[in-house]
C-alpha cells in the first residue's frame, strides 16, 4: 500500500490487543483505499475533502473494485461503508498521533447515514425446520450429523459464525456451557439446551481425529490435517441451500439464527440485559434492536398493558 507507516499502524492495532480479524479487516479497507488512490494517479498528499466525498460515492456505487481489483456488481450496505470510512478515519488518527502531516483531518470523514431495515425472522416452526432438515436433506450421513449439531449449536447458543467456527472441543463442559472469546476480545459463557447437547454427543461420538477444532471439514485436501476446521463460508452456503430447498421464503443466514435466538427469547420474557450478556453485546443499543425486532411481542405487549385494552366502549 502507497500509505505513509500504514505497516506502524497495522502493527499498532496487534499491539494493543486488537483481534486479528479486526487487523485483517482494516488491512482490506485501507487497500481498498490505497487502490483508489491508484486509480486516479493520485499521491496520498495530495487528497482533500473533495477526493473524500469521491471515495465515498465510489465506494457506494456498482463500479468498485474490492482490495484484490475484483469488480462488484452488488451495492454497498451503509453499515459496511462506514465501516470502511471509519478505517480511513482511525489512519489518520494514528498518524496524528505519531506527529505526522495529513492531508485532510480525521474529522472530515463523515459517515453515512444508515438505512433502518425492518429486522426479519423466520417464524420460530420454520427455524426448527431449518435446524433439522441436513439430517434429511444431506446423502452423507457424517456430514447431515455435523451439519445439524452446527445449526443445533448457533440456535442454542446465539454464537457468531466466526466463534463458532473457533470453538475446540475443549471449549466445552460437560454441563454444556461453552467458553468463548467474543468480538474485541471480550470473554463470555453460552449455554446448550440439553436437545443441542445430546446433537454434539452424537456428533462427537463419531469423531476419531485427534483435531482440536470442535467442527471440521470431511475429505478434501486437509482432511488428515490436526488444524483442519469447518470455514464460514460453507456453512452460510448450506444455510442457504437447506432454506431454498424447503421453501422457506425469509432470507435466513448463520447471523439469522443469531438473530432469532435473541428474538424468541425476548418474546418468551427474557430480560434484554440477560440477551445482552448471552450475545457479548457491549451496549445495550445493539441489542434492542434484536429485541424490537418481533412484531408478534409487540402486538402481544400492546394488547397486555395499553391502558384502554380492558375498557369497554361506553
Amino acid at each position: 500500500m502507497n500509505l505513509p507507516l500504514i505497516d506502524d499502524f497495522l502493527l499498532y492495532l496487534k499491539t494493543n490487543n486488537y483481534s486479528l480479524e479486526t487487523v485483517y479487516n482494516y488491512e482490506r479497507d485501507l487497500l481498498t483505499f490505497s487502490k483508489f488512490l491508484e486509480e486516479l494517479s493520485l499521491p496520498f498528499e495530495k487528497i482533500n475533502k473533495g477526493i473524500v466525498a469521491q471515495y465515498k460515492a465510489y465506494l457506494a456505487s456498482k463500479d468498485r473494485r474490492t482490495a484484490i481489483k475484483d469488480q462488484i456488481h452488488e451495492n454497498l450496505a451503509s453499515y459496511s461503508l462506514n465501516r470502511m470510512l471509519s478505517a480511513l478515519r482511525s489512519y489518520l488518527k494514528y498518524l496524528i498521533d505519531m506527529d505526522q502531516p495529513v492531508p485532510v483531518p480525521p474529522e472530515a470523514i463523515k459517515l453515512v447515514k444508515t438505512e433502518k431495515k425492518h429486522p426479519k425472522v423466520a417464524e420460530f416452526e420454520d427455524l426448527v425446520r431449518l435446524i433439522e432438515s441436513p439430517t434429511a436433506l444431506e446423502k452423507d450421513y457424517l456430514v447431515g450429523l455435523r451439519n445439524r449439531t452446527i445449526m443445533e449449536v448457533l440456535f442454542s447458543t446465539g454464537l457468531r459464525i466466526s466463534e463458532l467456527c473457533r470453538l475446540n472441543r475443549a471449549d466445552i463442559d460437560r454441563s454444556g456451557r461453552i467458553f468463548v472469546m467474543g468480538k474485541g476480545k471480550k470473554e463470555r459463557f453460552v449455554y446448550l439446551t440439553p436437545r443441542a447437547q445430546n446433537m454434539l454427543e452424537r456428533y462427537l461420538s463419531t469423531r476419531t481425529d485427534g483435531a482440536k477444532a470442535l467442527f471440521i471439514p470431511y475429505g478434501g485436501p486437509n482432511a488428515k490435517s490436526s488444524s483442519k476446521r469447518i470455514s464460514a463460508n460453507y456453512i452460510q452456503m448450506k444455510i442457504k441451500e437447506y432454506r431454498e430447498k424447503l421453501g422457506i421464503n425469509v432470507p435466513t443466514s448463520a447471523h439469522s439464527l443469531r438473530h432469532g435466538f435473541a428474538t424468541y427469547l425476548a418474546e418468551s420474557g427474557a430480560s434484554p440485559v440477560a440477551i445482552q450478556i448471552l450475545l457479548g453485546h457491549e451496549s445495550l443499543d445493539t441489542t434492542t434492536r434484536y429485541v424490537h425486532a418481533s412484531d408478534k411481542f409487540a402486538e402481544e405487549t400492546h394488547r397486555k398493558f395499553h391502558p384502554l385494552a380492558r375498557l369497554k366502549e361506553t
